[in-house]
């Protein structure tokens, strides 16, 4: 669709919201994941349209009704009145997407219960954050969208504190390092992300080693930012990718994915303020590969 004279100024969102059948929240979630194209570039949902513009929408993205709710084994960690504390299993997506509509966290979700935020619209109903698909660990989801706006809110600020645990290739040389390099997409390839000066956002890793072995180091990561792959890129850019990952190592990798676990989350609770702690451990498969390395000689 080309933009006239009397569309100009407009934000793309609320454009594409009044002459689309998709909602708002959908349409911004379309653009943040590049369905929507400007004159074949991405653009914010802030952009304001210009006269001429040409604006493409890739097919395939998935529409409210859509959305199913799925029977699934939830490992509840904490629940209360205006939160969910999930261990996700690797392999799990957390929300619908790109050609997965049925076997999401969300979907799982949605069977398990009607009290859901939200805020981010339908398919992503409960979600404040997201951890990858083959991250395992601990991902908090709400009930309530005042409780979601308040935990939002907490994340933008990074009064969150979250710690991961990852087995890294090689042995990494320092006890404790910060990595301070800000991320954007890779222009080679959209689907990844890299370190990078242009067009990217401040990231911030911490990492402290735990356990050294032969060919790999264990280490706890601090993030104080929450970039898309921030870990497992800012472990590649150190030359230390995670373990068995499909995406950002040069080795194969088996179906359970990066070696990458979210092991605790830290927060005051968005309704009552109480300060609130989880922590939980390892999947059986990572913890049984630390067993073998164990068996050999530690570096």
């Amino acid at each position: 669709m080309v933009i006239s004279e009397e569309n100009k100024d407009i934000r793309i969102d609320k454009y594409l919201s009044n002459v689309t059948d998709y909602s708002r929240n959908i349409i911004i979630n379309m653009i943040n994941d590049e369905y929507v194209l400007v004159n074949d570039k991405p653009v914010k949902p802030s952009y304001k349209l210009k006269v001429n513009d040409n604006i493409s929408i890739k097919e395939g993205y998935i529409k409210e009704t859509d959305i199913k709710k799925t029977k699934m084994d939830l490992d509840i960690i904490y629940e209360d009145n205006d939160i969910i504390i999930i261990n996700k299993p690797s392999g799990v997506v957390v929300h619908p997407g790109n050609g997965n509509y049925d076997n999401t966290l969300v979907n799982g979700l949605m069977y398990y219960t009607d009290n859901l935020s939200d805020n981010n619209g339908l398919e992503r109903v409960g979600i404040v954050h997201r951890i990858d698909k083959d991250t395992s660990g601990l991902i908090l989801a709400c009930k309530t969208n005042k409780a979601h706006e308040i935990m939002a809110l907490q994340f933008k600020e990074h009064t969150i504190k979250r710690e991961y645990i990852a087995l890294l290739e090689g042995v990494l040389p320092h006890d404790k390092i910060t990595i301070d390099a800000p991320i954007g997409r890779d222009k080679n390839n959209r689907q990844k992300m890299t370190v990078t000066d242009k067009n990217s956002k401040s990231a911030i890793t911490h990492m402290k080693v735990l356990k050294r072995y032969k060919n790999y180091t264990l280490v706890k990561c601090k993030l104080e930012t929450g970039r898309m792959h921030q870990i497992r890129v800012h472990a590649k850019y150190i030359g230390h990718p995670v373990y068995n990952d499909p995406v950002y190592s040069n080795k194969s990798a088996s179906s359970f994915g990066q070696f990458l676990h979210s092991y605790s989350m830290e927060f005051n609770h968005p309704i009552t303020n109480k300060h609130m702690y989880f922590e939980c451990e390892l999947p059986k498969y990572f913890k049984d590969f630390l067993e073998k390395l164990d068996a050999e000689k530690i570096y």
